[in-house]
């Protein structure tokens, strides 16, 4: 297939591109500066430089490349910077999808989240609504529907290399600082190479919605301390309570397309996946 790989020299964009090149597909990444189309380039792809919210250029470039998958992995989230991120989501995905439908593509995969559930008492799976206030994740998911084919990939937190759990990422500042609370909310994480080899599969997967975490939601009160053993921080602080957001995930849909996990827990993985 041709796939066009938005977000290509991103966190799971640099796990992907390589599985994608190994498969047998041809790609075509997107970058916003020269240096990260020859990061695109060194990782086997044909590198575009463009801007997501230039779209007059967004169309002209999927009229020319004409994929058979518009591969949507893009982020905005420098400096916790969630505001951008929503904007991202809505203008930057309605651009992609705008463009890959006059381009004619008919299937779509995007990057969305399992944190944006509404609350409840057990772990969500792709059946439970999403959070009336999570906006962003929302029209993302909204604008990618109107593709003939759409597959959305909710991941759960990314821990690994490049991501915000890695032992130089901010989390791990933050628990080295103290700043990083064990409570009993309950969180769903996977790793970023389990991320990627999920994208990878979804080029066949039906149409829907997927969980993409591991197999142990856990509450703060457990994972918190072993991250935090992990990147060499202290014990850290604990504190009552959970958000009714933070309810964790299922992926029993996704395992049952055959996508099994490297790091099917966060326990082995924060000590072994941390670096790989």
């Amino acid at each position: 297939m041709k796939i066009f790989l938005a977000g290509a020299g991103g966190a799971i964009g640099r796990r992907l591109v390589p599985l994608l090149v190994r498969a047998g597909h041809d790609v075509i990444g997107t970058s916003r500066s020269e240096k990260g189309a020859g990061v695109v380039e060194n990782l086997g792809a044909k590198a575009v430089i463009v801007d997501v919210y230039d779209r007059e250029k967004i169309f002209a470039v999927l009229a020319d490349a004409r994929p058979d998958v518009l591969l949507h992995q893009l982020t905005d989230l420098n400096d916790f910077d969630y505001a951008a991120n929503a904007r991202l989501r809505v203008e930057g995905t309605t651009n992609l999808v705008d463009a890959a439908l006059a381009a004619g593509v008919r299937r779509g995969i995007a990057q969305s989240i399992t944190m944006a559930y509404a609350g409840g008492s057990a772990v969500a799976s792709e059946e439970d609504p999403l959070d009336p206030q999570n906006i962003g994740v929302i029209a993302l998911e909204k604008m990618l529907a109107e593709m003939p084919e759409s597959v959305i990939l909710r991941y759960g937190l990314f821990y690994g290399p490049g991501t915000w759990y890695a032992p130089d990422g901010e989390m791990a500042q933050q628990a080295r600082r103290g700043e990083l609370v064990a409570t009993d909310g309950i969180s769903s994480f996977v790793h970023i190479d389990d991320a990627a080899r999920a994208a990878l599969l979804a080029l066949n997967w039906p149409p829907g919605a997927y969980n993409i975490v591991d197999d142990e939601p856990a509450p703060g009160t457990e994972w918190v301390p072993a991250f935090a053993e992990a990147v060499g921080a202290p014990p850290p602080p604990v504190q009552p309570g959970a958000k009714p957001s933070e309810r964790g995930a299922s992926n029993r849909k996704a395992h049952q397309l055959g996508w099994e996990p490297l790091y099917p827990t966060w326990r082995t993985g924060f000590r072994v996946g941390m670096k790989v």
